[in-house]
Formats: C-alpha cells, structure tokens, sequence
C-alpha cells in the first residue's frame, strides 16, 4: 500500500512560506458551496481582476459573498471606469484561470494596483485562493495587504 504523501504546497504556499508569512493550506473548493460548510462563507474572498480605463488591469478583493461596486473601485483606484477581463482574456493577463486568481501570485509577476475590501480588517483572518482550483490558504488580511502592497477600501456593492 502506497504511503499516503503530504500534497505539494501550491506556488503561493511556498512563497508565503519562504518569506515567514504566516498561513494555513486549505482543500477547500470555493466555487462549490457545498464544499465550504465548515467555515463561514464570508470568510472567504475572492480575487477579481478588472482593467482601468486609465491605469490598466486592477485587483479586487472582497468577500465571495458580496458584489463588487465597480464604480467605487473606479474611484480608489484612479479610473474613471473599470470593467471585468474578460474571461478569455484573464489567465493571459494574470497568469491564472478562473477560481484560482489570488493576490501574491499576481503580485509576484505583475505590479497590479491591489485593494482589498474593508471588511477584511474586522476578522483575524481571510482565506484566498492559493493559486489552484480546490487549494486556499487562510492568512490575516494585515500581513497580506502588506506583502502584496494592498490598500483597504470598501469595495462592496450598498456599502458596508
């Protein structure tokens, strides 16, 4: 009988590990509600990326839970508007596809303007995606904004 292995770290695992960020790997698929009964949905946030009519592509986070206010990420972010990549267009542009963006795999290939939305500042930690679909990593938001030069903002749709 085979040993059971412990999983590769993903990429971002590694790279948190390397620069002592503190962090836990999760297996855990957001996309699927299912999958996520253990822990409370707005913990989790997902990594959007858009393009600025001025400043180029921009990332977003925010709970999966919430939507993002466009114009207000317009606003922070220097555009005057801000639109979605498209989805053929996004793992061209931040090196990942769907599910699997996450903010310090971007930012360790591109210097993307990042935001995180303000709400992450009222738990200890956030989970994101660790750059696989079906991989996170649980992390406290203040380390994160740091390492991947992030500002906090409210990002949410209705304000919070």
């Amino acid at each position: 009988m085979a040993k059971k292995s412990k999983p590769k770290k993903t990429l971002v695992e590694q790279i948190l590990t390397k620069a002592k960020i503190n962090h836990v790997g999760l297996h855990i698929n957001a996309l699927d509600e299912n999958d996520s009964h253990s822990l409370e949905r707005s913990q989790i946030y997902k990594t959007l990326a858009l393009t600025g009519d001025k400043t180029g592509p921009i990332i977003g986070i925010l709970p999966i839970t919430e939507h993002l206010s466009e114009k207000k990420l317009a606003k922070i972010s220097g555009n005057k508007k801000v639109s979605m990549i498209p989805l053929k267009d996004l793992e061209k542009t931040t090196g990942y596809i769907h599910g699997a963006n996450n903010p310090v795999g971007i930012r360790q290939k591109h210097h993307f303007p990042i935001f995180i939305d303000q709400s992450a500042l009222e738990r200890e930690n956030i989970i994101v995606s660790a750059g696989e679909i079906g991989r996170s990593v649980q992390i406290n938001a203040k380390d994160l904004a740091t390492f991947v030069d992030a500002s906090f903002a409210d990002l949410q749709e209705n304000g919070s």
